[in-house]
């Protein structure tokens, strides 16, 4: 007997072949296979006499196939399926090219929905390649119109679902269609009956039939609406119970000494904005609780993050507790590690570095090289008071005495198993302080990170201009190679970026980069439509050709830790002026000397990966500019960059790129196991506060979901599908 926890491969009619298939689809038991939702859907419900058909459109005709064979074409070895079928009104040709199998399915006298594009050739009006139907039920009553009244494939709106080789949406809509008949009744009601009331969703039953096979696209409509909510309502229950447990924790208090701040914000050559002031007073008054902060801090490129956190850092430590500061990078490890140090050399701060090859100590006013083993017998024994570090930092050797404080750099690039590993040895829970530069529009902001407090750095430095940013088309490289040679004369610093390292040409390229391309007699119509710039090419073009006179270096991710450090150094200190990297550059890295930004194929990156690119320059008081040379005649991608150059707010610019590409490009939210309907959902921010508001109603009134035995089994499944990275 088949249950909705039934094993994929056995149910009838798929065994081991569909099942491999279908596990590429994340379809793995019965209950998987009738919540994979479509992914559109064409409208054949239309069902006009063959007389109406008009050429160029999609027709569905209902009628007798009067004669059907198979042609073999000599001059491309292709076998053309052609079928005469004709109703009350008239006849029309079908053709299937390289399907001749189709003979053995469809004979004549069967009748028969058709839906295809009217094509018109040489030989006539036909259908090209049409969905078909054998209709069983039909009127015998020549003069009654030939429909069926459970049509499947054609005579109806049809879904259209995800495939992948061997699994079409015909094979989909074939199997699903009977399983939701068998399981109509069966399914659970998981949504508590005071929100299907109170918001008028289908009932579970009704609105999985509707999503699959809508009676209209209301319907559809409908049905999408109810698992919108369903999926972001599971969600928010996850997160806020997530939330309410880690409320339940201890943490260790850390008394603002106000003294101290004052003091430390004297000592930095500049001073803090409103909004730092804000942040960090936020931040101050939570580390104080002895309920665990969660709290997220989010400032555009270059507002000065980091500073915030380091006086979050700094009241910890003067507590007699330690720190444990994590970025993703080596690069930004050691930019961390070298400006944290010199904000704290005034307070007697013991601050460690550690990365998987190196490890270095700062005491006392200077940076030593210190062996590993010795750095985490000080740090066990809590003589080092901040440990800064990559995912090193949370391997099992390493030790804290008392760690009270977290902070996790572009905390999106850790996944939620790594930041469980630097607190799962801990009887008391350390504050955790996330901060991201990556700007999170307010819809992602109350789902994805909704068990993070949020503090916003809304405002840049004062002595900031705004950076220019200009689209660069193939006709205008001249022009702006001649201002990047001037802006180095100047003794200002370049940054350009490429998408890939090594020559990968893509293989719709026009021309490979050869030839002499001097500024002087640079052809813009040898490079081609989609040429993919590489940083070794890119490296050879600019130093031997464009730029032979510049001191112009390389940089990607493939480099040794210690080679990627000394030309940061030295870009840093003016002995290189152009920097041809990967995106390595994109987060956190500091050179108030670079001016310029140049983006090679500047399309192919995401509107919040541009701007964080834009964020390298423009860190001192002199004008910068960004240039995005594109080759793509792409009106979508024109859009965005146009955005980018008309904007120089990040959180704007977050929200457009969500509306464009959607949460799953945008953050890598495909790999959260987030069903379509859900990623829909977050793009509606009436959608997310309203389920956000029922998931608190519900726990406030059953914090244990006791009561709603459905829909806390349902909760543990989807928190075992969902992992946010």
């Amino acid at each position: 007997m088949i249950e909705l926890s039934t094993p994929i491969e056995d149910v009838p009619n798929i065994g081991s072949a569909y099942h491999k298939k279908l596990k590429k689809l994340g379809i793995k038991t019965v209950q998987d296979l009738l919540f994979y939702f479509p992914l559109r859907y064409e409208d054949f419900s239309n069902i006009i006499p063959i007389k109406d058909i008009k050429v160029g459109e999609v027709a569905c005709v209902q009628g007798r196939i009067i004669e059907i064979e198979n042609t073999q074409t000599f001059k491309k070895y292709m076998t053309i399926t052609e079928a005469l079928v004709e109703d009350e009104t008239g006849s029309i040709k079908a053709l299937w090219f390289n399907q001749p199998f189709l003979t053995k399915s469809l004979k004549e006298d069967d009748f028969v929905c058709l839906a295809g594009k009217v094509t018109l050739s040489k030989n006539g009006v036909y259908l090209n390649n049409p969905v078909f139907e054998k209709i069983s039920d039909i009127d015998d009553n020549p003069s009654t119109s030939l429909r069926a009244s459970n049509l499947t494939h054609t005579g109806r709106i049809i879904p259209v679902y995800s495939e992948t080789k061997g699994v079409s949406s015909k094979w989909l809509r074939y199997m699903i269609k009977p399983l939701l008949e068998y399981f109509f009744d069966k399914v659970g009601e998981i949504l508590p009956e005071e929100i299907l009331k109170k918001h008028k969703f289908l009932a579970v039953k009704e609105a999985i039939w509707q999503i699959h096979f809508p009676d209209s696209f209301e319907a559809a409509d409908a049905a999408k609406a109810r698992f919108s909510f369903e999926d972001l309502f599971l969600l928010q229950l996850s997160i806020l119970k997530q939330r309410a447990k880690l409320m339940q924790k201890t943490a260790l208090a850390c008394a603002m000494d106000a003294k101290l701040m004052k003091e430390f914000t004297e000592s930095l050559p500049f001073q803090l904005t409103d909004s730092q002031k804000q942040c960090s007073y936020q931040i101050l008054k939570d580390l104080e609780k002895s309920v665990p902060m969660s709290r997220l801090l989010e400032g555009d490129v270059g507002s000065g993050k980091t500073v915030v956190a380091t006086m979050a850092a700094l009241s910890a430590v003067k507590n007699g507790y330690q720190v444990a500061f994590m970025a993703p990078t080596e690069i930004l490890t050691s930019q961390h590690f070298k400006g944290i140090s010199k904000m704290l050399e005034k307070f007697g701060t013991t601050i460690g570095y550690l990365t998987g090859k190196e490890s270095f100590i700062y005491k006392a006013g200077k940076i030593q090289e210190i062996k590993k083993k010795d750095l985490l017998l000080e740090l066990e024994f809590g003589q080092i008071n901040i440990l800064i570090g990559t995912h090193s930092l949370i391997q099992k050797t390493i030790k804290f005495s008392k760690l009270a404080l977290v902070i996790l750099d572009e905390q999106h690039r850790f996944g939620v198993s790594q930041r469980a590993q630097l607190i799962k040895d801990q009887k008391i829970i350390p504050h955790l302080l996330s901060m991201t530069a990556t700007p999170i529009p307010r819809t992602l902001a109350l789902t994805v990170y909704g068990d993070l407090d949020l503090s916003l750095i809304k405002e840049m430095p004062k002595n900031r201009k705004k950076i220019k940013t200009v689209i660069v088309d193939p006709k205008d490289r001249k022009a702006a190679y001649e201002f990047i040679q001037k802006e180095v004369r100047d003794g200002k610093g370049v940054f350009v970026i490429c998408p890939k390292i090594g020559r990968e040409e893509n293989e719709n390229s026009a021309l490979p980069i050869t030839g002499s391309f001097a500024v002087s007699n640079y052809n813009p119509s040898l490079f081609g439509v989609l040429e993919m710039k590489t940083v070794k090419q890119e490296y050879e073009k600019l130093s031997k050709e464009i730029f032979p006179d510049l001191r112009i270096t390389m940089l990607h991710g493939k480099m040794k830790t210690e080679e990627k450090q000394r030309v940061m150094l030295d870009f840093k200190k003016g002995e290189i002026d152009i920097l041809v990297s990967t995106s390595v550059v994109e987060v956190g890295v500091d050179v108030p000397r670079a001016t310029v930004m140049m983006i090679e194929g500047a399309e192919r990156f995401g509107l919040a990966q541009l701007h964080q690119f834009r964020g390298r320059v423009g860190r001192s008081d002199m004008q910068s500019y960004c240039f995005l040379f594109t080759t793509s005649p792409d009106q979508l991608n024109r859009k965005r960059l146009k955005a980018l150059v008309d904007s120089d707010n990040g959180f704007e610019l977050a929200q457009k790129d969500l509306e464009i590409r959607g949460p799953g490009q945008l953050y890598g939210a495909q790999q959260w196991g987030l069903p379509d309907v859900a990623m829909e959902g977050m793009l509606n921010i009436f959608l997310v506060e309203k389920t956000r508001t029922a998931a608190k109603e519900i726990l406030e009134k059953d914090p244990e979901l006791k009561g709603y035995p459905l829909l806390l089994e349902q909760l543990g499944q989807f928190k075992s599908k969902i992992h946010f990275e």
